[in-house]
This record gives C-alpha cells, structure tokens and sequence, in this order.
C-alpha cells in the first residue's frame, strides 16, 4: 500500500499534464507545440542514432569532468579555507568577489586564453558550479562543534585523523547540500558552454534545430536536458542516502523518540 501511494504521487502530476498537453495539441493544434506522441517518435530517432556519439555522449562527459572537478576543489578548498581562520578572513572577500561573476561573461575572455575547446567548456562548469559546493563546506566546517575538536586535541588525535573522523562527517550534510545545488548550475552551464563557436554538444544542436526551426526536435532536446537533470536528481538521492546513511538513522530514532 505505501509503494503504491508513492508511486501515485510521483506519477500523478506528470500524467495529468501529459493529458493536458494531449489535448490542448487536439483542441487547438500549432506548428509550435508537438503532440506528446510527436514528440516521443521525434525524440527516439534524434538521439538514439548518431547524435548519441556526436553529441549527447561528449556532453555528458563535459559535464561529469564538470562536477566532479567542481566538487574535488569546492570540497578541498572549504576544507582548508573553513579549518584557518586567519585564511578565511583573508580570501572572504576574494571569494565574494568571483562568486559574484556570472560564469557566461568569462565565456568571451576564456576563448581567447584558452581557446574553443573542451577545456575551456570544462572549466566554466567548475567555475560555475563550485561555490556552492565551496561556501557550504566552510560553514560545515567552521559548525563543527568546538567542544568536540578540544575532546579530539585531548585525545591526541592529529590534524588527519580529525578531519577524517570529526570534521567531514559533521560538515557531511552541508557538503552535500552544496553538491545538490551545483548539479542544475552544472547541467545549465553545460548548455551555455556549448552554444558559441562549438559544432557538438546539446547545447548547439538544440540552438541549430530553434534556427533551422525543426521544432519537434528542438523540443526533444528539451526534453533530453530534463531527464539528464531527473536522472542527475535521482542519482545523487541514493547517493546521499548512502553517505548519509548513519544521519538519516539518527534522525529517524530522534523523530520515533
């Protein structure tokens, strides 16, 4: 009974705009707007032919490199900025300062240092996607308990061993909370990255179908981008899951006490 109600609420609303969009395509039909069954034909024989290999593989791999370099230097980076505070007061600003550029404007100054390449594509993926991921690892980090670190010195714990066993289990949630912010910046500079004087990628395909106006491919493209973010989503829930096993166990006893 419990599985079936959650699948109900995950299905209900899809389906019911699903069946919004079908019929609003029957009662008043346009060039703009394919029917849901137009769609799903045009959407199979896009991408499951060459623009698999052409296209939608090079960008998932642009944007793996993405958040997983995002994560590597916003994890280590907090780590160490949140661990010093001298450190912390120092860059504060600094990190203020660039978390306040919008990553498309770099986009002109990138081409020119380091040219149209998947490097640079790259890098405005981690540019982008990294502060979240940065500014909450320094909060988790400076949140640690103070007492419990004092009880770690006490105990003659070095500085690894505390920071394995105390400090990024307790900056854990936090973490991850950032990590889940990143993953739509991620997906959505992907996009941007792909859209000036590249010649693959999604981000460049889907501008080319609006051109061209092949516009139930365009909206295939669309459509792809938004199960890469579900899929993306759901990916990261199990993997939360899994590190967080032991918080959302004591949450659970905490809320049965």
């Amino acid at each position: 009974m419990k599985f079936l109600k959650g699948l109900f609420f995950l299905l209900a609303l899809p389906v019911l705009l699903v069946l919004l969009w079908w019929i609003s395509t029957i009662v008043n039909p346009t060039f703009f707007v394919p029917s849901p069954g137009e769609l799903v034909g045009t959407f199979f024989d896009t991408w499951f032919g060459e623009r698999f290999t052409n296209d939608l593989l090079p960008s998932l791999g642009r944007l793996s490199l993405g958040i997983i370099g995002s994560v590597v230097v916003g994890v280590g980076l907090g780590l160490l900025i949140g661990s010093f505070r001298p450190l912390r007061q120092l860059l504060e600003p600094l990190l203020e300062f660039f978390r306040a550029i919008p990553p498309p404007v770099l986009l002109p100054l990138l081409m020119i240092v380091m040219g149209v390449n998947w490097r640079m594509q790259v890098f405005v993926i981690i540019f982008g996607s990294l502060w979240p991921v940065l500014l909450n690892t320094v909060e988790g980090v400076r949140a640690t308990d103070e007492v419990q670190r004092d009880t770690a010195r006490s105990y003659g714990l070095g500085r690894m061993a505390r920071l394995r066993y105390l400090i990024l289990p307790a900056a854990a949630p936090q973490i991850l909370t950032g990590v889940r912010q990143s993953l739509s910046i991620a997906l959505i500079l992907m996009v941007i990255s792909e859209l000036f004087y590249t010649s693959s990628g999604l981000g460049f395909t889907i501008v080319q179908f609006q051109r061209n106006f092949a516009i139930p491919e365009m909206w295939s493209g669309i459509l792809l981008l938004g199960l890469i973010g579900l899929a993306l989503a759901v990916l990261f829930r199990y993997v939360e899951r899994y590190i967080l096993r032991w918080y959302h166990g004591l949450r659970e006893v905490q809320r049965e006490s």
